[in-house]
């Protein structure tokens, strides 16, 4: 299993690329299904949240709303309308997925709290064996 390390920035671009292929995918194969989209949606949360760096622990659960709101774009149904009408249904598929958004964030923010706790009883280990 790869273990990169991801600044902000690039756990930022990996999300986004990672939702903006699936949705595009799901859109191919299963006809832009929005279950599909949102349970794919789960392992790349949860990606983003480990191979953050631990300096940039808390942009997980940032980023992940915005690429998944990205990613489904290419998913919602646009209604013929238009840019307006691509708009609402952006709009109308963020707001009938939200469970799928809360998991994912809630996800990656299990996960970044977890590394986080591991960081800090590490860091105070090391400090203790100093003293």
């Amino acid at each position: 299993m790869p273990n990169p390390r991801l600044t902000g920035l690039g756990c930022g671009l990996f999300c986004m690329a990672a939702m903006l292929t699936l949705g595009f995918l799901d859109d191919l194969l299963f006809g832009a299904s929005l279950t599909v989209y949102g349970v794919l949606s789960l392992p790349v949360s949860a990606l983003t949240a480990l191979w953050v760096r631990g300096g940039d622990l808390l942009t997980a659960p940032v980023v992940i709303p915005i690429a998944f709101a990205v990613g489904l774009s290419t998913v919602a149904d646009d209604g013929g309308g238009g840019f307006l009408g691509g708009v609402m249904g952006l709009v109308t598929a963020l707001s009938t997925q939200a469970g799928w958004l809360y998991l994912g964030t809630l996800v990656a923010g299990v996960i970044v709290i977890v590394r986080r706790i591991r960081m800090i009883r590490t860091v105070r280990m090391l400090r203790r064996r100093r003293a």
